[in-house]
Protein backbone atom coordinates (compact mmCIF):
# COMPACT_ATOMS: atom_id res chain seq x y z
CA UNK A 1 0.00 0.00 0.00
CA UNK A 2 1.49 3.51 -0.98
CA UNK A 3 1.56 5.79 2.35
CA UNK A 4 0.56 9.32 1.83
CA UNK A 5 3.40 11.62 0.07
CA UNK A 6 4.99 14.63 1.44
CA UNK A 7 4.01 17.65 -0.28
CA UNK A 8 7.36 18.80 -1.71
CA UNK A 9 8.34 22.04 -4.01
CA UNK A 10 11.36 23.31 -5.04
CA UNK A 11 13.56 24.69 -2.48
CA UNK A 12 16.46 25.40 -4.89
CA UNK A 13 20.43 24.35 -4.35
CA UNK A 14 20.32 25.87 -0.61
CA UNK A 15 18.56 22.58 0.19
CA UNK A 16 21.74 20.89 -0.44
CA UNK A 17 23.52 20.99 2.49
CA UNK A 18 26.89 22.68 2.90
CA UNK A 19 29.24 20.10 3.06
CA UNK A 20 33.04 20.62 3.81
CA UNK A 21 35.59 19.11 1.85
CA UNK A 22 38.40 20.43 3.82
CA UNK A 23 39.81 18.74 7.89
CA UNK A 24 40.85 16.00 5.96
CA UNK A 25 43.84 15.25 8.05
CA UNK A 26 46.54 13.39 7.86
CA UNK A 27 46.15 11.50 4.63
CA UNK A 28 49.64 10.34 3.90
CA UNK A 29 50.27 6.60 3.51
CA UNK A 30 52.75 3.96 4.91
CA UNK A 31 53.09 0.27 3.34
CA UNK A 32 53.16 -1.42 6.90
CA UNK A 33 50.89 0.66 9.10
CA UNK A 34 54.00 0.31 11.87
CA UNK A 35 54.66 3.49 12.38
CA UNK A 36 52.38 5.22 14.21
CA UNK A 37 51.74 6.39 17.93
CA UNK A 38 48.62 5.47 19.46
CA UNK A 39 47.53 8.42 21.03
CA UNK A 40 43.76 9.30 22.82
CA UNK A 41 41.60 10.54 19.69
CA UNK A 42 44.24 9.95 17.08
CA UNK A 43 41.09 9.03 14.84
CA UNK A 44 39.19 12.19 15.24
CA UNK A 45 39.59 14.43 12.54
CA UNK A 46 42.27 12.62 11.13
CA UNK A 47 43.68 8.69 10.09
CA UNK A 48 45.60 7.07 12.86
CA UNK A 49 47.86 4.73 11.11
CA UNK A 50 47.28 5.23 7.42
CA UNK A 51 48.45 2.37 5.57
CA UNK A 52 47.94 0.58 2.10
CA UNK A 53 49.26 -2.63 2.75
CA UNK A 54 46.84 -5.17 1.83
CA UNK A 55 46.02 -8.77 3.73
CA UNK A 56 44.80 -10.10 6.44
CA UNK A 57 41.53 -11.21 8.07
CA UNK A 58 39.05 -8.01 10.04
CA UNK A 59 36.87 -9.07 12.73
CA UNK A 60 33.77 -7.92 13.50
CA UNK A 61 30.78 -8.71 16.52
CA UNK A 62 27.86 -7.97 16.47
CA UNK A 63 25.97 -8.20 20.35
CA UNK A 64 22.54 -8.97 18.48
CA UNK A 65 21.67 -9.98 14.91
CA UNK A 66 22.00 -8.20 11.84
CA UNK A 67 18.32 -6.33 11.11
CA UNK A 68 18.90 -7.37 7.20
CA UNK A 69 21.74 -7.91 4.84
CA UNK A 70 19.39 -7.15 1.92
CA UNK A 71 19.75 -3.48 0.58
CA UNK A 72 16.41 -3.45 0.06
CA UNK A 73 15.61 -4.01 4.28
CA UNK A 74 17.82 -2.53 6.37
CA UNK A 75 18.32 0.90 8.66
CA UNK A 76 20.85 0.63 11.11
CA UNK A 77 24.11 2.85 10.80
CA UNK A 78 26.25 0.47 11.10
CA UNK A 79 24.85 -1.44 8.23
CA UNK A 80 24.46 0.87 5.96
CA UNK A 81 28.51 1.77 6.61
CA UNK A 82 28.76 -1.91 6.56
CA UNK A 83 27.29 -2.90 3.60
CA UNK A 84 29.63 -0.79 1.50
CA UNK A 85 31.82 -3.88 1.33
CA UNK A 86 29.77 -5.71 -0.88
CA UNK A 87 27.60 -3.19 -2.40
CA UNK A 88 28.08 0.08 -4.45
CA UNK A 89 24.87 2.45 -4.17
CA UNK A 90 24.71 5.99 -6.62
CA UNK A 91 26.68 8.27 -4.34
CA UNK A 92 28.20 7.65 -0.96
CA UNK A 93 29.97 10.07 1.32
CA UNK A 94 33.62 10.82 1.38
CA UNK A 95 35.83 8.20 3.01
CA UNK A 96 37.65 10.88 4.26
CA UNK A 97 38.02 11.86 8.54
CA UNK A 98 36.18 14.22 10.23
CA UNK A 99 33.88 16.95 8.45
CA UNK A 100 35.29 16.31 4.70
CA UNK A 101 32.87 13.03 5.18
CA UNK A 102 29.76 14.73 5.18
CA UNK A 103 30.44 15.29 0.80
CA UNK A 104 28.76 13.04 -0.75
CA UNK A 105 30.46 11.82 -3.71
CA UNK A 106 30.20 9.77 -7.42
CA UNK A 107 30.14 5.70 -6.49
CA UNK A 108 28.17 3.75 -8.95
CA UNK A 109 27.55 7.00 -10.89
CA UNK A 110 30.45 9.02 -12.67
CA UNK A 111 28.78 12.35 -10.83
CA UNK A 112 26.47 13.16 -8.41
CA UNK A 113 23.08 13.70 -9.91
CA UNK A 114 22.00 16.30 -12.79
CA UNK A 115 18.52 18.01 -11.82
CA UNK A 116 16.61 19.36 -14.56
CA UNK A 117 12.78 20.38 -14.77
CA UNK A 118 13.44 22.46 -11.53
CA UNK A 119 15.08 19.60 -9.61
CA UNK A 120 12.02 17.43 -10.36
CA UNK A 121 13.84 14.82 -12.52
CA UNK A 122 17.55 13.58 -11.56
CA UNK A 123 19.88 11.65 -14.01
CA UNK A 124 22.72 9.52 -12.95
CA UNK A 125 25.26 8.03 -15.55
CA UNK A 126 26.42 4.41 -14.30
CA UNK A 127 30.42 3.92 -14.32
CA UNK A 128 31.36 1.26 -17.18
CA UNK A 129 33.01 -1.95 -16.09
CA UNK A 130 31.20 -2.39 -13.33
CA UNK A 131 30.44 -6.18 -12.87
CA UNK A 132 28.60 -8.60 -9.90
CA UNK A 133 30.61 -11.22 -8.39
CA UNK A 134 29.52 -13.59 -10.96
CA UNK A 135 31.13 -11.17 -13.76
CA UNK A 136 27.65 -9.95 -15.36
CA UNK A 137 28.01 -6.07 -16.02
CA UNK A 138 25.74 -4.09 -13.69
CA UNK A 139 23.48 -1.96 -16.10
CA UNK A 140 20.97 0.99 -15.43
CA UNK A 141 17.75 -1.81 -15.08
CA UNK A 142 19.69 -3.59 -12.06
CA UNK A 143 19.83 -0.42 -10.53
CA UNK A 144 16.20 0.31 -11.08
CA UNK A 145 15.26 -3.11 -10.51
CA UNK A 146 17.09 -2.36 -6.46
CA UNK A 147 14.63 0.80 -6.46
CA UNK A 148 11.41 -0.99 -7.31
CA UNK A 149 11.74 -3.83 -4.62
CA UNK A 150 12.56 -1.50 -2.20
CA UNK A 151 9.22 0.01 -2.49
CA UNK A 152 7.63 -3.12 -1.39
CA UNK A 153 7.20 -2.19 1.99
CA UNK A 154 4.74 -5.58 2.36
CA UNK A 155 7.96 -7.26 1.81
CA UNK A 156 10.59 -5.46 3.09
CA UNK A 157 9.41 -3.41 5.97
CA UNK A 158 12.31 -1.53 6.62
CA UNK A 159 14.24 0.36 5.70
CA UNK A 160 13.86 4.45 5.17
CA UNK A 161 10.65 5.66 2.96
CA UNK A 162 12.12 8.57 1.29
CA UNK A 163 11.93 7.09 -2.09
CA UNK A 164 7.89 5.81 -1.81
CA UNK A 165 7.47 9.12 -0.34
CA UNK A 166 8.92 11.31 -3.36
CA UNK A 167 8.97 9.59 -6.49
CA UNK A 168 6.08 10.02 -8.40
CA UNK A 169 5.09 6.16 -8.25
CA UNK A 170 1.63 6.01 -10.09
CA UNK A 171 0.05 3.51 -7.68
CA UNK A 172 3.37 1.56 -8.45
CA UNK A 173 3.93 -1.24 -5.26
CA UNK A 174 6.01 -3.81 -5.96
CA UNK A 175 8.10 -5.68 -8.52
CA UNK A 176 6.55 -9.29 -7.45
CA UNK A 177 3.07 -7.62 -7.84
CA UNK A 178 3.71 -6.63 -11.44
CA UNK A 179 2.36 -8.56 -14.41
CA UNK A 180 4.70 -7.52 -16.85
CA UNK A 181 7.28 -5.88 -15.39
CA UNK A 182 9.86 -6.51 -18.37
CA UNK A 183 7.18 -3.44 -20.19
CA UNK A 184 5.79 -1.96 -17.34
CA UNK A 185 7.86 -1.27 -14.35
CA UNK A 186 8.42 1.53 -12.34
CA UNK A 187 7.42 4.52 -14.66
CA UNK A 188 9.23 6.72 -12.21
CA UNK A 189 12.59 5.35 -13.18
CA UNK A 190 13.51 5.18 -16.74
CA UNK A 191 16.71 3.62 -18.06
CA UNK A 192 17.10 5.09 -21.53
CA UNK A 193 20.28 3.17 -21.98
CA UNK A 194 22.42 0.42 -20.12
CA UNK A 195 24.19 3.49 -18.50
CA UNK A 196 21.68 5.80 -17.97
CA UNK A 197 18.95 6.04 -15.06
CA UNK A 198 16.47 8.88 -14.47
CA UNK A 199 13.87 9.59 -11.83
CA UNK A 200 11.04 11.38 -11.74
CA UNK A 201 9.53 12.85 -8.28
CA UNK A 202 6.52 14.18 -7.63
CA UNK A 203 7.60 17.25 -6.93
CA UNK A 204 11.26 19.21 -7.11
CA UNK A 205 13.45 18.48 -4.35
CA UNK A 206 17.19 19.55 -4.56
CA UNK A 207 18.65 17.06 -2.08
CA UNK A 208 17.75 13.81 -4.26
CA UNK A 209 21.66 13.04 -3.60
CA UNK A 210 21.06 12.27 -0.28
CA UNK A 211 18.45 9.31 -1.24
CA UNK A 212 20.85 8.54 -4.19
CA UNK A 213 22.73 7.25 -1.05
CA UNK A 214 20.52 5.28 0.08
CA UNK A 215 21.64 1.07 -0.05
CA UNK A 216 17.67 1.14 -1.68
CA UNK A 217 20.03 2.21 -5.03
CA UNK A 218 22.61 -0.76 -4.93
CA UNK A 219 21.93 -3.36 -7.83
CA UNK A 220 20.12 -6.38 -7.35
CA UNK A 221 20.26 -8.49 -10.51
CA UNK A 222 16.46 -9.73 -10.90
CA UNK A 223 17.17 -13.29 -11.50
CA UNK A 224 19.04 -14.02 -8.72
CA UNK A 225 16.15 -12.04 -5.98
CA UNK A 226 14.78 -14.42 -3.98
CA UNK A 227 12.63 -11.70 -2.28
CA UNK A 228 13.09 -11.78 1.33
CA UNK A 229 15.86 -14.90 0.88
CA UNK A 230 17.99 -12.55 -0.85
CA UNK A 231 19.51 -11.67 2.38
CA UNK A 232 20.85 -14.81 2.81
CA UNK A 233 23.33 -13.79 -0.37
CA UNK A 234 23.28 -10.51 -1.90
CA UNK A 235 25.05 -10.67 -4.77
CA UNK A 236 27.93 -8.43 -4.68
CA UNK A 237 29.26 -5.21 -6.84
CA UNK A 238 31.81 -3.96 -4.17
CA UNK A 239 35.36 -5.16 -3.20
CA UNK A 240 33.97 -8.35 -1.35
CA UNK A 241 31.11 -11.18 -1.58
CA UNK A 242 29.83 -13.82 0.56
CA UNK A 243 31.99 -16.52 1.39
CA UNK A 244 29.43 -17.86 4.26
CA UNK A 245 26.76 -16.71 6.04
CA UNK A 246 24.73 -18.48 8.69
CA UNK A 247 22.04 -16.80 9.90
CA UNK A 248 21.96 -15.71 13.84
CA UNK A 249 25.49 -16.96 13.97
CA UNK A 250 28.20 -15.30 11.28
CA UNK A 251 29.21 -14.42 7.95
CA UNK A 252 32.61 -14.42 6.13
CA UNK A 253 33.35 -11.99 2.99
CA UNK A 254 36.12 -12.64 0.97
CA UNK A 255 37.57 -10.63 -2.02
CA UNK A 256 35.14 -10.53 -5.08
CA UNK A 257 37.33 -11.31 -8.32
CA UNK A 258 34.96 -9.42 -10.40
CA UNK A 259 35.47 -6.22 -8.71
CA UNK A 260 38.10 -3.91 -10.64
CA UNK A 261 39.33 -1.01 -8.31
CA UNK A 262 39.98 1.15 -11.81
CA UNK A 263 36.20 1.44 -11.49
CA UNK A 264 36.11 2.84 -7.68
CA UNK A 265 37.97 5.22 -6.32
CA UNK A 266 36.57 5.31 -3.00
CA UNK A 267 37.60 1.61 -1.71
CA UNK A 268 40.92 0.95 -0.69
CA UNK A 269 40.01 -3.17 0.46
CA UNK A 270 43.00 -3.55 2.36
CA UNK A 271 41.75 -6.91 4.62
CA UNK A 272 41.88 -10.22 2.45
CA UNK A 273 38.67 -11.70 4.47
CA UNK A 274 36.16 -10.19 6.64
CA UNK A 275 34.86 -12.14 9.51
CA UNK A 276 31.66 -11.21 11.50
CA UNK A 277 30.25 -13.10 14.70
CA UNK A 278 26.52 -12.43 15.39
CA UNK A 279 24.98 -12.85 19.32
CA UNK A 280 27.40 -12.06 20.74
CA UNK A 281 27.66 -10.83 24.30
CA UNK A 282 28.57 -6.50 24.50
CA UNK A 283 30.60 -7.27 27.47
CA UNK A 284 32.95 -9.96 25.93
CA UNK A 285 33.25 -7.67 22.93
CA UNK A 286 34.76 -5.48 24.62
CA UNK A 287 37.16 -7.79 26.70
CA UNK A 288 38.10 -9.28 23.59
CA UNK A 289 39.27 -6.16 21.84
CA UNK A 290 40.82 -4.85 24.69
CA UNK A 291 42.84 -8.03 24.96
CA UNK A 292 46.56 -7.97 24.55
CA UNK A 293 46.65 -9.28 21.67
CA UNK A 294 43.27 -8.93 20.58
CA UNK A 295 41.29 -10.98 19.53
CA UNK A 296 38.55 -8.63 17.78
CA UNK A 297 39.03 -6.01 15.81
CA UNK A 298 35.49 -3.92 15.73
CA UNK A 299 32.36 -3.54 17.59
CA UNK A 300 30.19 -3.34 14.49
CA UNK A 301 27.57 -1.53 15.90
CA UNK A 302 29.51 1.40 17.22
CA UNK A 303 27.41 2.50 20.22
CA UNK A 304 30.53 2.65 22.31
CA UNK A 305 32.47 0.31 24.98
CA UNK A 306 30.05 -0.96 27.68
CA UNK A 307 30.16 0.60 31.21
CA UNK A 308 32.75 -1.81 32.51
CA UNK A 309 34.78 -1.18 29.36
CA UNK A 310 34.71 2.06 29.48
CA UNK A 311 35.73 2.29 33.29
CA UNK A 312 38.69 -0.10 32.10
CA UNK A 313 39.91 2.00 29.62
CA UNK A 314 39.40 5.87 31.45
CA UNK A 315 41.70 4.72 33.96
CA UNK A 316 43.77 2.79 32.01
CA UNK A 317 46.44 5.59 30.05
CA UNK A 318 47.42 2.37 28.03
CA UNK A 319 44.31 1.76 26.84
CA UNK A 320 43.16 5.09 26.90
CA UNK A 321 45.58 5.91 24.17
CA UNK A 322 44.04 3.33 21.50
CA UNK A 323 40.11 4.96 22.27
CA UNK A 324 38.46 7.78 20.93
CA UNK A 325 35.73 10.07 21.55
CA UNK A 326 32.88 10.84 18.75
CA UNK A 327 30.48 13.50 19.55
CA UNK A 328 27.47 12.64 17.05
CA UNK A 329 24.06 14.21 15.93
CA UNK A 330 22.57 11.15 17.58
CA UNK A 331 20.14 11.01 20.58
CA UNK A 332 19.01 8.76 22.80
CA UNK A 333 15.80 9.38 23.44
CA UNK A 334 12.17 7.41 24.40
CA UNK A 335 8.89 8.08 22.66
CA UNK A 336 6.37 8.30 25.10
CA UNK A 337 3.43 6.30 23.64
CA UNK A 338 0.17 8.02 23.07
CA UNK A 339 -1.88 4.64 21.93
CA UNK A 340 -1.16 3.36 25.11
CA UNK A 341 -3.98 4.56 28.15
CA UNK A 342 -3.48 6.77 29.88
CA UNK A 343 -0.51 8.40 27.90
CA UNK A 344 -3.06 9.57 25.69
CA UNK A 345 -3.48 12.56 28.44
CA UNK A 346 -0.76 14.99 27.64
CA UNK A 347 -0.24 15.20 31.37
CA UNK A 348 0.49 11.84 32.08
CA UNK A 349 3.43 12.66 29.34
CA UNK A 350 4.27 15.58 31.33
CA UNK A 351 4.00 13.36 34.55
CA UNK A 352 7.24 10.86 32.53
CA UNK A 353 9.15 13.74 31.30
CA UNK A 354 9.41 15.85 34.26
CA UNK A 355 9.71 12.68 36.87
CA UNK A 356 13.01 10.68 34.59
CA UNK A 357 16.31 10.96 36.28
CA UNK A 358 18.16 12.63 33.37
CA UNK A 359 21.49 12.27 35.33
CA UNK A 360 20.23 8.37 35.15
CA UNK A 361 19.79 8.07 31.81
CA UNK A 362 23.19 10.14 31.17
CA UNK A 363 25.07 7.77 33.38
CA UNK A 364 23.70 4.54 31.86
CA UNK A 365 25.50 5.08 28.31
CA UNK A 366 28.77 6.33 30.23
CA UNK A 367 28.33 9.65 32.06
CA UNK A 368 29.29 13.26 30.77
CA UNK A 369 32.66 12.10 28.90
CA UNK A 370 32.03 9.10 27.43
CA UNK A 371 28.10 9.19 26.87
CA UNK A 372 27.06 12.24 25.88
CA UNK A 373 25.36 15.66 27.06
CA UNK A 374 21.62 15.56 29.01
CA UNK A 375 19.11 16.72 25.62
CA UNK A 376 16.61 18.72 26.59
CA UNK A 377 14.65 18.33 23.23
CA UNK A 378 15.43 16.24 20.34
CA UNK A 379 17.70 17.58 17.50
CA UNK A 380 21.50 17.36 18.63
CA UNK A 381 23.42 21.23 18.55
CA UNK A 382 25.23 19.79 15.29
CA UNK A 383 22.18 19.89 13.48
CA UNK A 384 21.36 23.53 11.51
CA UNK A 385 18.34 24.96 12.91
CA UNK A 386 19.03 23.64 16.38
CA UNK A 387 17.66 25.72 19.37
CA UNK A 388 17.98 25.58 23.12
CA UNK A 389 14.70 24.14 23.83
CA UNK A 390 14.42 23.40 27.48
CA UNK A 391 10.51 23.30 28.25
CA UNK A 392 10.84 21.26 31.42
CA UNK A 393 14.02 22.51 32.86
CA UNK A 394 15.68 19.22 32.07
CA UNK A 395 19.19 21.09 32.75
CA UNK A 396 18.09 22.56 36.26
CA UNK A 397 16.45 19.48 37.76
CA UNK A 398 18.63 16.81 36.43
CA UNK A 399 17.15 14.10 38.97
CA UNK A 400 14.02 15.05 37.82
CA UNK A 401 10.92 17.60 39.41
CA UNK A 402 8.90 14.96 41.63
CA UNK A 403 7.00 17.70 42.72
CA UNK A 404 5.73 19.11 39.35
CA UNK A 405 5.31 15.42 37.69
CA UNK A 406 2.97 14.87 41.12
CA UNK A 407 0.71 18.05 39.88
CA UNK A 408 0.66 16.45 36.25
CA UNK A 409 -0.20 13.39 37.55
CA UNK A 410 -3.36 14.91 39.66
CA UNK A 411 -4.18 17.25 35.80
CA UNK A 412 -4.59 13.65 34.30
CA UNK A 413 -6.75 11.88 37.09
CA UNK A 414 -3.86 9.93 37.79
CA UNK A 415 -3.15 11.35 41.36
CA UNK A 416 -1.89 8.00 42.53
CA UNK A 417 0.18 7.01 39.38
CA UNK A 418 -0.14 4.21 36.65
CA UNK A 419 1.57 0.84 35.40
CA UNK A 420 2.62 0.96 32.06
CA UNK A 421 5.82 -1.11 30.44
CA UNK A 422 8.57 0.04 29.04
CA UNK A 423 10.70 -1.93 25.84
CA UNK A 424 14.17 -1.76 25.17
CA UNK A 425 16.61 -3.50 22.59
CA UNK A 426 17.73 -6.95 24.56
CA UNK A 427 21.07 -6.88 23.50
CA UNK A 428 22.14 -3.58 24.67
CA UNK A 429 22.54 -2.85 28.23
CA UNK A 430 23.16 0.51 27.97
CA UNK A 431 19.09 0.59 26.92
CA UNK A 432 18.35 -1.87 29.87
CA UNK A 433 20.54 0.29 32.47
CA UNK A 434 18.13 3.54 31.02
CA UNK A 435 15.24 1.43 32.03
CA UNK A 436 16.25 0.12 35.29
CA UNK A 437 17.00 4.36 35.75
CA UNK A 438 13.73 5.19 34.63
CA UNK A 439 11.92 2.65 36.90
CA UNK A 440 13.17 3.70 39.68
CA UNK A 441 12.59 7.54 39.73
CA UNK A 442 9.31 6.97 38.10
CA UNK A 443 8.21 4.93 40.69
CA UNK A 444 8.87 7.79 43.16
CA UNK A 445 5.74 9.35 41.82
CA UNK A 446 4.05 5.91 41.82
CA UNK A 447 4.33 5.73 38.02
CA UNK A 448 5.21 1.60 37.98
CA UNK A 449 7.38 0.12 34.72
CA UNK A 450 7.14 -3.05 33.66
CA UNK A 451 10.53 -3.63 31.97
CA UNK A 452 9.73 -5.14 28.60
CA UNK A 453 13.55 -6.80 26.66
CA UNK A 454 12.62 -7.79 22.66
CA UNK A 455 15.32 -8.57 20.03
CA UNK A 456 17.04 -5.62 18.70
CA UNK A 457 16.69 -6.90 14.95
CA UNK A 458 13.55 -7.22 15.02
CA UNK A 459 12.83 -4.59 17.57
CA UNK A 460 11.20 -2.30 14.57
CA UNK A 461 9.80 -4.53 11.97
CA UNK A 462 7.67 -6.83 14.98
CA UNK A 463 7.70 -5.38 18.59
CA UNK A 464 8.29 -1.27 19.25
CA UNK A 465 7.83 -0.46 15.78
CA UNK A 466 4.47 -2.52 15.12
CA UNK A 467 1.63 -0.25 16.50
CA UNK A 468 -0.84 -3.06 17.23
CA UNK A 469 2.21 -4.84 18.87
CA UNK A 470 3.01 -1.83 21.11
CA UNK A 471 -0.40 -1.10 21.59
CA UNK A 472 -1.08 -4.41 22.48
CA UNK A 473 1.55 -5.28 25.06
CA UNK A 474 1.15 -1.89 27.28
CA UNK A 475 4.04 -0.41 25.57
CA UNK A 476 3.86 2.69 27.12
CA UNK A 477 7.85 4.20 27.42
CA UNK A 478 9.50 2.72 24.69
CA UNK A 479 13.62 3.19 24.45
CA UNK A 480 14.79 4.22 21.21
CA UNK A 481 18.02 5.82 19.54
CA UNK A 482 18.24 7.90 16.25
CA UNK A 483 20.99 9.19 13.76
CA UNK A 484 20.92 11.93 11.59
CA UNK A 485 20.64 10.50 8.00
CA UNK A 486 22.06 13.38 7.01
CA UNK A 487 23.40 16.19 8.96
CA UNK A 488 20.42 18.83 8.51
CA UNK A 489 16.92 19.02 9.89
CA UNK A 490 14.65 17.11 7.36
CA UNK A 491 17.75 14.19 7.52
CA UNK A 492 17.47 13.86 11.24
CA UNK A 493 13.40 14.40 12.17
CA UNK A 494 11.22 13.71 9.43
CA UNK A 495 11.40 9.66 9.78
CA UNK A 496 10.78 9.99 13.49
CA UNK A 497 8.34 12.90 13.68
CA UNK A 498 6.28 12.64 10.10
CA UNK A 499 3.39 10.37 11.09
CA UNK A 500 2.58 9.75 7.26
CA UNK A 501 5.68 7.57 7.67
CA UNK A 502 4.10 5.09 10.24
CA UNK A 503 2.73 1.76 8.57
CA UNK A 504 0.60 -0.94 10.38
CA UNK A 505 2.34 -3.76 9.56
CA UNK A 506 5.34 -2.50 11.07
CA UNK A 507 9.50 -1.98 10.17
CA UNK A 508 8.59 1.88 11.73
CA UNK A 509 11.44 4.23 12.95
CA UNK A 510 8.90 6.91 14.06
CA UNK A 511 7.64 4.64 17.53
CA UNK A 512 5.01 6.68 17.73
CA UNK A 513 4.85 10.43 17.54
CA UNK A 514 1.95 11.54 15.97
CA UNK A 515 1.01 15.64 15.86
CA UNK A 516 -1.09 17.28 12.49
CA UNK A 517 0.95 20.48 13.00
CA UNK A 518 4.33 18.73 12.92
CA UNK A 519 3.27 17.27 9.01
CA UNK A 520 2.40 20.28 8.13
CA UNK A 521 5.71 22.12 9.54
CA UNK A 522 7.55 19.33 7.63
CA UNK A 523 5.83 20.32 4.44
CA UNK A 524 6.11 24.17 5.22
CA UNK A 525 9.90 23.61 5.59
CA UNK A 526 10.03 21.50 2.47
CA UNK A 527 8.72 25.03 0.74
CA UNK A 528 10.76 27.25 2.58
CA UNK A 529 13.73 28.62 0.28
CA UNK A 530 15.32 30.75 2.81
CA UNK A 531 18.10 28.77 4.29
CA UNK A 532 17.21 30.67 8.01
CA UNK A 533 13.81 30.20 7.74
CA UNK A 534 13.80 26.79 6.48
CA UNK A 535 16.09 25.86 9.69
CA UNK A 536 14.30 27.75 11.81
CA UNK A 537 11.10 26.03 10.79
CA UNK A 538 13.20 22.63 11.96
CA UNK A 539 13.83 24.31 15.35
CA UNK A 540 9.24 24.79 15.68
CA UNK A 541 8.89 20.96 15.08
CA UNK A 542 11.24 20.11 18.16
CA UNK A 543 9.28 22.80 20.06
CA UNK A 544 6.26 21.15 18.83
CA UNK A 545 7.09 17.38 19.57
CA UNK A 546 8.02 18.89 22.94
CA UNK A 547 4.91 20.74 23.91
CA UNK A 548 2.88 17.43 23.36
CA UNK A 549 5.34 15.69 25.36
CA UNK A 550 5.65 13.30 22.81
CA UNK A 551 9.07 11.83 24.01
CA UNK A 552 11.61 11.97 26.30
CA UNK A 553 15.10 13.25 25.16
CA UNK A 554 17.38 11.44 26.90
CA UNK A 555 21.12 12.68 25.98
CA UNK A 556 22.87 13.93 22.74
CA UNK A 557 25.76 11.04 21.92
CA UNK A 558 29.06 10.89 22.23
CA UNK A 559 30.51 7.60 22.29
CA UNK A 560 34.01 5.79 23.39
CA UNK A 561 35.46 4.02 20.40
CA UNK A 562 38.44 1.47 20.70
CA UNK A 563 40.59 1.03 17.86
CA UNK A 564 42.72 -2.34 18.91
CA UNK A 565 46.15 -2.27 17.86
CA UNK A 566 45.57 -5.12 15.14
CA UNK A 567 44.09 -2.18 13.13
CA UNK A 568 45.21 0.65 10.56
CA UNK A 569 43.42 3.45 8.69
CA UNK A 570 41.45 3.72 11.52
CA UNK A 571 39.02 7.65 11.69
CA UNK A 572 36.09 8.31 12.63
CA UNK A 573 33.41 9.56 9.64
CA UNK A 574 30.97 12.39 10.30
CA UNK A 575 29.19 11.15 7.33
CA UNK A 576 28.33 7.94 9.00
CA UNK A 577 27.12 8.99 12.03
CA UNK A 578 30.54 9.48 13.88
CA UNK A 579 31.39 5.61 13.05
CA UNK A 580 34.68 4.39 12.45
CA UNK A 581 34.59 4.11 8.50
CA UNK A 582 34.43 0.44 7.74
CA UNK A 583 35.77 0.11 4.29
CA UNK A 584 38.90 2.04 4.69
CA UNK A 585 40.11 -0.35 7.59
CA UNK A 586 43.61 -2.19 7.33
CA UNK A 587 45.06 -5.01 9.32
CA UNK A 588 48.34 -4.33 10.94
CA UNK A 589 50.84 -7.52 8.91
Amino acid sequence: MRRPAVAVVSIGAALALAISACGGGNTSSNNGGGAATAAFNAAVGKIFDPSDKKGGTLRFANSGDWDSLDPADTYYGYSWDFIRYYGRSLVMFAPKPGSAGNELVPDLATSLGVPSDGAKTWTYHIRPGIKFEDGTPVTSKDVKYAVERSLDKQTFTQGPTYLNDFLDLQGYTSPYNDPTPDKLGLKAVDTPDDLTIVFHLIKPFSGFDYFAMLPATIPVPRAKDSGTNYKQHVVSTGPYMFQTNNPGKNFTLVRNPNWDPATDPNRKALPDKIEVQLNVNADDIDNRMLANPPDLDVAVEQTGLQAAGQAKVLADPTLKKNADVASLARLWFAVINSDVKPLDNIHCRKAVLLAADHEGYQRAYGGPIAGGDIATSLMPPQIPGARKIDLYNFDANKNGDDAAAKSELQQCGQPNGFATSISYRAERPKEKATAESLQQSLAKVGIQLTIKPYPLADYGKLYAGKPDFAKNNQLGIIIYGWGADWPDGFGFLQQIVDSRVIRPQGGNTNLGIKIPAVDQLLDQALQTTDKTAREKLWGDIDQQVMENAMALPGIWAKVLLYRPSSMTNVYVNEGLGGYYDFVSLGVKQ
